[in-house]
């Protein structure tokens, strides 16, 4: 199916956006580290945002309506990332359904017209978009960044340098099941002895 990179990639995202959410704190949710982050969401607002934005992207411009309140009941991280990863999974099952007809039709994107196939890109440059505010958010919190698409500092620094890519959990079963009993992230080297920067004497 040629829109099938668009259904693998949603699969991608999901990942990362729960990995991300793993590696805040229980007591980090609702801290503003900086003085003028009352103009943007804590990590907690940004769970809320993201549920809420996709269950209604999902319901009205992908004809996927799970049935089911988008938020937890009680909000907890822990709550957050169960919920997240449950409708999450059963939207990319939905999605895994359909055809290319169904991909290329034009339907409503608020107030202008557009493919789902196009619309889905925008959904996933949307979760990144997010996703990275969080990881600001998290390096205010001073915590540890696993990678998201890439090396981070925390894992080595720059792939010039022999960086690697280490996420925190390899898939959604072992990070729920690691952030059920604690946290069972995978180890980080550290930023190591090269600059983390392509520009050091600037920084």
């Amino acid at each position: 199916m040629v829109y099938s990179f668009l259904v693998e990639t949603y699969a991608s995202e999901r990942l990362k956006t729960l990995n991300v959410w793993s590696m805040f704190g229980d007591g980090d949710l609702d801290v503003r580290p900086h003085p003028r982050l009352d103009r943007d969401r804590t990590a907690h607002e940004h769970m809320v945002h993201q549920c809420q934005s996709e269950d209604r992207w999902f319901r009205t411009m992908f004809d996927i309506d799970l049935g089911s309140p988008p938020l937890p009941e009680r909000e907890t991280r822990l709550a957050f990332i169960q919920r997240y990863a449950d409708d999450s999974g059963r939207r990319l099952a939905r999605l895994r359904e359909n055809n290319e007809a169904w991909w290329a039709e034009d339907v409503a994107f608020f107030d202008t017209i557009h493919s789902r196939a196009w619309i889905m890109v925008r959904r996933i440059a949307h979760t990144a978009h997010h996703r990275a505010e969080q990881t600001t958010l998290l390096r205010l919190l001073g915590r540890q960044v696993w990678s998201v698409y890439g090396p981070s500092v925390d894992t080595g620094g720059l792939p010039a340098n022999g960086a690697r890519t280490i996420y925190a959990y390899p898939d959604i079963e072992r990070l729920i099941a690691g952030e059920s009993s604690g946290g069972e992230k995978t180890r980080l080297p550290g930023p190591g002895s090269h600059p983390s920067t392509e520009r050091p004497a600037h920084s």
